[in-house]
């Protein structure tokens, strides 16, 4: 089953939460603090495979996780980072994340590894809160949680050349004729319903991939028919065959099918339309005299929209040589699209965010949240006195206490930081 679409949902690792603990040894008195680090969680990576062509893995496995980083122990022994997830995606694919519709990754180099969400930090122990005036620190950090998304995967089929037209107009007898492919054929509208890829070779040796897109319709760009499955794969292509049917056989108008589906090509997307294209005209070889006027009006098209056109028929291959020449010797020309521009490109790290706080009263009660107090508030044991002290010390060098006095807190109000309710007092 050819899969180009799917939604998933990854999150990367949580990090180990550091240890509060102190030396315990025979005839040493007053051992210290020598809690160690947790480690960090594992990071979600994507990674193009050689070996796959289709999303159809993500069909019904939709959740992915990476592993969580260990706790920190005693005797300053740190926790083991959790292992990385590297997700295997066929060449083509795009990740967007789905609430900002923003492209993550784009994932079209061979071997090509991207990090997508990077794993959560892991916490630090109690001997690194140890001071001169704070000599046995009861707390520790607890570790960041791991960021977590709904992503979209999209495979954009990367191909030099997209055959473009409406149904049954010859496009599959066409691949199959200058490709190895085998795409389905028979006289009947949508006979192809998936996308399907060729490798032409050349005289010269330099071969080139063609995409044979299903057929794409009237109203496509809107959701009609099967068109706007597909669209997305004519967007890496550097160059169009727009096949028309000069036979008349399907009572179709060849100029009316021509600037319908360069309409839906606008309609998805600008810089697809303009695209460069060659006009072929199929089936002369059934062409019918009462119907020769079709191949005028398709001739005076071509000068009307200066593209260059080829008069073939895939089915007896006449003309199809000379067409596969002229299309190699402009492909050396053309440059390689990209689909994605650089600023484009976000990656989300968790590091984005770490002093990111805000403050909103409701009631009288001011709520104080963010990852930054998030992870504040993980390494601090409200029944010490010494760890209550070392919070005040750090809502002041953040700038929260600052910030809640500009919005008049005054002694005796409730302040809530991330989910502990706490008094406030000068």
């Amino acid at each position: 089953m050819f899969t180009d679409y799917t939604k998933i949902i990854i999150k990367a690792g949580d990090g180990g939460n550091g240890a509060a603990t102190f030396r315990r040894e025979k005839y040493v008195a007053a051992g210290g603090p020598d809690g160690g680090d947790g480690g960090n969680g594992g990071s979600v990576y994507f990674q193009v495979d050689k070996d796959k062509n289709t999303l159809i893995d993500f069909r019904y496995n939709r959740k992915f996780k990476a592993k969580n980083g260990e706790n920190g122990s005693g005797n300053h022994c740190n926790g083991k980072y959790g292992e990385d997830l590297v997700i295997k995606v066929p060449i083509g694919t795009v990740v967007k994340d789905v609430e900002t519709g923003k492209i993550v990754a784009d994932l079209s180099e061979p071997n090509q590894k991207e990090l997508i969400l990077k794993g959560g930090r892991g916490g630090r122990g109690n001997s690194h809160f140890a001071t001169a005036t704070r000599q046995a620190p009861r707390f520790s950090e607890d570790g960041e949680k791991g960021d977590e998304k709904e992503i979209i995967l999209e495979l954009k089929l990367l191909a030099d050349v997209g055959l473009l037209g409406f149904p049954n107009v010859g496009k599959s007898t066409f691949l199959s004729v200058v490709t190895d492919a085998k795409p389905k054929i028979a006289n009947y509208h949508f006979t192809t319903i998936v996308p399907n890829l060729g490798v032409v070779k050349t005289k010269d040796g330099n071969g080139f991939v063609i995409a044979d897109i299903p057929g794409i319709i009237e109203g496509a760009s809107e959701g009609v028919g099967l068109g706007i499955q597909f669209l997305r794969h004519v967007e890496r292509t550097r160059l169009l065959l727009h096949f028309l049917d000069v036979s008349g056989q399907e009572g179709r108008n060849p100029i009316e099918d021509f600037y319908a589906i360069n309409e839906e090509l606008k309609k998805y997307s600008e810089k697809l339309s303009s695209r460069k294209q060659i006009i072929v005209a199929n089936k002369i070889d059934v062409i019918q005299e009462e119907n020769s006027e079709l191949m005028k009006q398709v001739e005076e098209l071509s000068k009307k929209e200066n593209l260059k056109l080829f008069k073939i028929s895939a089915a007896t291959k006449q003309g199809v040589e000379e067409l596969i020449d002229y299309v190699s010797k402009q492909l050396k020309e053309l440059p390689k699209e990209e689909l994605v521009e650089v600023e484009e490109k976000v990656v989300y790290t968790l590091e984005e965010k770490k002093d990111q706080w805000t403050i909103k009263e409701e009631d009288g009660v001011f709520i104080v949240s963010g990852k930054a107090v998030d992870r504040l508030m993980g390494r601090v044991n409200i029944e010490d006195n010494e760890s209550m002290y070392y919070l005040q010390k750090c809502l002041k060098n953040m700038g929260i206490e600052a910030k809640l006095k500009e919005m008049g807190v005054c002694e005796g109000d409730t302040v809530i930081l991330s989910d502990w309710e706490l008094e406030w007092y000068d």
